[in-house]
């Protein structure tokens, strides 16, 4: 029996679960009256759309609790059709406080206002139900007080009557805002008295309320079909375009999108992405469902497991009582969280719509449009706007490109990049952090890439880098050379900087966690032209790299550490400054303990570069490794495609020192052309 709503739900559902045939008639009354309560309790709340229709179906269940009261005040006999009577009102009454939830959301009120007329026939074919369950209680055999009897057949006879149509006000500004959305479509900037009518209406006074609405509707185009996302979509802009327009002030704490802070700061920082793959394919899970051991996998993955007649459990070879499955909401936003974050291709399988965030396109003709005025607004705003005002603008634009690749393309396009590189320089820290933080989102666009270096943006970077106001806009920073080291002409461009690796250094060694990552990343984009290996030797790198490797819990940072190693490990001159630092133990430790894919592979991969460059030494030594041989043939089963080959490779070297050795002396077991020998 449901006594609290479920977090879970997506709006518009009503998941009830109807009370079990066992269940004891004090009990079910009991939970019913507990359900009336909550249901009356909606009373108090603001209601944007549908208020009249939701006060008179509070209205009839409150007259409803009372004769529940003295039911149940009245145990112990009831006859059997009373408890049937009450189970289908139970059911009824959970529908309808889904409904009030979803009625009196804060974050859902345009979105409630457009669905007006759904809603209300929603509540007259529930408070019609609630009829019919009264209809078959025998209210003769009941004895409760004569009034009391009188007034539920008077609220049987009126929810039999009542018409619950969609209020007249409601229909009114749902026309405004389709007006304002077909406005959109053609170009034509909306006036701001119409915007101000709607945003009255659903009680939209502060930037907060706007951009929590902007939010949800983001998270619901996700889980739609094409023709309800279109409507998401142009929302969206209208709600984008209010944001930045409508309000002077970002009201709430300062940093984006305050409210997500524990799940992608707290959470995401405990996880890596092998937590995010499916047991079964050992991919990264595009619509992860739970089954009823409580275990997730991929929804085509699991489909396909009890397919083929497997009615158990593929990772703990329980059996399932039940094949449903159930959709794991909460793991496939923190998915979708944790691929935007870290740069990684995010695929919706098994679903025919896309996920409109991440692609090129608008949604909508409307959002398209309203995109389009709301990045020439704030580009006017960074040029020729107050210091609040260039702020809020940085501000707007650090939300705006952090997902979309299509308002990127439109900011991009709006001519933002150049006045955002000017606040680099001022004084105001948030200012700076703004500026820098929109910058490191729109780096990670082509177009955005070559704005940032074509208006001298690297420089003007890297000085932020080394004497940021704030330590996040120093990993911004980070963050932005690293997406501008993907094109080879800017590898090159900044590794000749000469303050540019020194300050990703420092970055490393007194950073924040996300600080040490972004400069770990961007030195691993600049690794990938070999004339910066020596730059990044030079600086002092490898030993930071190592002291990682042993100091740090985090996963993410040891693969990116181990990343960087195996290419400067792929010269000769890496060999030797990696030699130096005597961490053989400590990588192969690593290989056999990590549940990473991609840090084991990037193990072999530096062990195999070690031995090539670095000769019999280092093979020497490798081979004393008792378990390390284990650990190579393991990858030659479970690894990467990429890890399987190095390991075989490598595998084979160990192989041929052992025969070589059992055979006579030898010191080589490579050519000699290929050695950097080790003091």
């Amino acid at each position: 029996m449901i006594q609290r709503l479920n977090s879970g739900r997506r709006i518009l559902t009503y998941p009830a679960v109807h009370p079990c045939e066992a269940i004891a008639p004090q009990t079910l009354l009991s939970s019913l009256v507990a359900l009336t309560h909550n249901i009356c309790s909606y009373k108090s709340k603001f209601i944007a759309s549908n208020k009249r229709n939701a006060l008179e179906a509070v209205r009839q269940i409150g007259v409803v609790r009372v004769f529940l009261e003295e039911v149940r005040d009245g145990l112990p006999g009831l006859p059997s059709s009373a408890v049937l009577s009450f189970s289908e009102l139970h059911l009824t009454f959970q529908k309808v406080q889904f409904l009030l939830e979803d009625c009196t959301r804060d974050d859902a009120r345009v979105w409630m206002l457009m669905n007006a007329e759904q809603v209300a026939n929603q509540f007259r074919i529930l408070i019609r139900a609630m009829a019919t369950a009264l209809d078959v209680l025998p209210l003769d055999l009941i004895h409760v007080a004569v009034e009391v009897k009188e007034q539920i057949e008077l609220v049987m006879r009126q929810a039999r009557r009542s018409k619950f149509e969609i209020d007249r006000n409601d229909r009114r500004v749902v026309g405004a805002v389709k007006s304002v959305l077909i406005g959109f479509e053609k170009g034509v900037y909306p006036d701001k008295s119409d915007l101000k009518r709607v945003l009255d209406y659903v009680g939209f006074k502060r930037w907060s309320q706007c951009e929590k609405e902007v939010r949800f509707l983001d998270s619901e185009i996700g889980f739609e079909n094409l023709r309800v996302v279109g409507l998401l979509s142009s929302l969206k802009g209208l709600l984008c375009y209010c944001r930045c327009v409508m309000f002077e002030t970002v009201d709430g704490l300062p940093g984006p999108r305050p409210e997500t802070k524990s799940c992608s700061s707290e959470v995401l920082h405990c996880l890596n992405i092998e937590d995010f793959r499916c047991p079964i394919s050992l991919e990264i899970m595009a619509d992860p469902v739970t089954i009823g051991t409580g275990h997730s996998y991929d929804r085509s993955s699991i489909k396909k497991w009890f397919r083929a007649g497997k009615p158990i459990c593929p990772k703990t070879g329980e059996k399932v009582k039940n094949m449903e499955v159930v959709p794991n909401l909460a793991l496939k936003r923190l998915i979708q969280q944790y691929c935007s974050d870290n740069g990684i291709a995010y695929g919706d399988s098994g679903r025919w719509n896309r996920d409109i965030g991440r692609t090129k396109l608008a949604g909508s003709l409307a959002a398209e449009q309203a995109m389009k005025m709301v990045a020439e607004f704030l580009s006017q705003s960074l040029e020729a706007g107050t210091p609040e005002e260039k702020n809020k603008a940085a501000y707007e634009i650090r939300l705006l490109s952090k997902t979309s690749i299509f308002n990127r393309s439109c900011l991009v396009e709006a001519g933002v990049v150049p006045h955002l590189l000017k606040l680099l320089s001022v004084a105001d820290s948030q200012t700076q952090e703004n500026a820098i933080a929109g910058l490191l989102n729109l780096s990670k666009h082509s177009k955005g890439k070559a704005e940032i270096v074509e208006n001298g943006g690297v420089d003007l970077i890297v000085d932020l880098l080394r004497e940021g106001l704030k330590v996040e806009a120093c990993q911004h920073a980070a963050g932005t050379l690293f997406y501008l080291a993907s094109i080879d002409e800017y590898r090159i461009l900044i590794g000749e900087n000469p303050r540019a690796i020194p300050a990703l250094r420092e970055l490393i060694k007194n950073g924040s966690h996300s600080g040490k990552k972004n400069a770990l990343v961007a030195i691993f984009g600049l690794v990938m032209h070999p004339a910066n290996h020596t730059r990044v030797l030079t600086a002092g790198v490898v030993p930071l790299l190592f002291d990682m490797l042993t100091s740090f819990d985090s996963e993410v940072l040891v693969t990116d550490a181990l990343a960087i190693l195996a290419t400067l490990a792929e010269k000769p001159e890496g060999t030797v400054a990696i030699s130096c630092c005597k961490a053989l133990d400590s990588i192969v430790g690593i290989l056999n303990s990590s549940t990473s894919r991609s840090t084991k592979e990037f193990c072999v991969s530096l062990l195999l570069a070690l031995c090539v460059n670095g000769g019999h030494n280092m093979v020497t030594l490798l081979v004393k490794s008792p378990s390390l041989m284990g650990s190579l043939y393991s990858q030659l089963s479970e690894g990467t495609s990429r890890a399987r080959k190095r390991a075989g490779s490598l595998i084979k070297i160990l192989h041929e020192f052992h025969e070589r050795r059992s055979s006579g002396p030898v010191t080589r077991v490579l050519p000699q052309e290929r050695f950097v020998h080790v003091r």
